[in-house]
């Protein structure tokens, strides 16, 4: 049977590939802070094919990622496919610049992620197994309101990059996922128009294909995705006056 452990499991794009795993027979473990939304993901599993195990988990903290690591290893003898999911998200403006921000950001997307890097990678290169890193789009270049956002974002994408480089020979299956914007409850609090916004059980449809296949990327909306890739591209002066206009800074 195949074995997924997905961390920021309780909602949003989590939730959706947890419960797409669960329905073609996958045991999956999710893990979060939130007690009540991950029991919530467990009893919606309970009609589907695979079952579905919640594991209380703050990724800030070291101790806990390392003892919840070793209980999915334990139980499962050996994870397929892990899929580091969880994230915060805050919007904040140059005129409301916060550096408690910006540590809090960085603390849970990009130091949350290598917190389980840590103690995970050691056993897949042993054992082999597929890691995924869900990153976002809003790393591939500077976007307004979101400098602290996405600078996590972009740490993230250059680490599973750099990784990629030396692990791409081994039984190591590292992917890099970097959503657009999909409809979460991290997303409800954005006050600005949001392109090519989908749903979350989409955006778990495009990333479980997407796994299955052999790409390093996974990343969707297409056209909008690629707009990102194209503007990441131009030299600063271009890309500057266009960001603006588009964004209506």
């Amino acid at each position: 049977m195949e074995s997924v452990w997905i961390t920021g499991g309780g909602t949003g794009i989590g939730r959706e590939l947890a419960l797409a795993y669960a329905r073609r027979g996958a045991q999956v473990w999710i893990s979060g802070r939130r007690t009540e939304v991950l029991s919530q993901v467990v009893a919606e599993a309970e009609s589907l094919q695979g079952q579905v195990s919640a594991l209380v988990l703050d990724v800030t903290d070291a101790q806990a990622c390392a003892e919840a690591w070793r209980q999915v290893s334990d139980a499962a003898g050996k994870v397929n496919r892990i899929i580091l999911n969880a994230g915060d998200h805050r919007e904040m403006p140059a005129a409301e610049f916060n550096q408690q921000t910006v540590e809090h950001l960085m603390n849970v997307n990009f130091y949350g992620v290598t917190r389980l890097i840590e103690k995970i990678l050691p056993d897949l290169c042993v054992q082999g197994g597929q890691l995924a890193v869900v990153a976002s789009l809003a790393g591939y270049r500077g976007l307004p309101l979101a400098a602290a956002y996405g600078a996590s974002k972009a740490a993230l994408i250059n680490l599973t990059e750099a990784l990629r480089v030396e692990l791409e020979d081994g039984p190591v299956d590292l992917r890099l996922i970097n959503p657009g914007f999909v409809r979460t409850p991290l997303t409800d609090r954005n006050q600005f128009e949001m392109p090519s916004l989908i749903d979350a059980d989409e955006a778990a449809q495009r990333i479980v294909k997407g796994l299955d296949g052999t790409a390093f990327e996974i990343r969707f909306p297409t056209l909008f995705a690629g707009t990102l890739r194209a503007l990441s591209m131009l030299p600063y002066r271009l890309y500057f006056a266009l960001i603006k206009r588009i964004t209506a800074q």
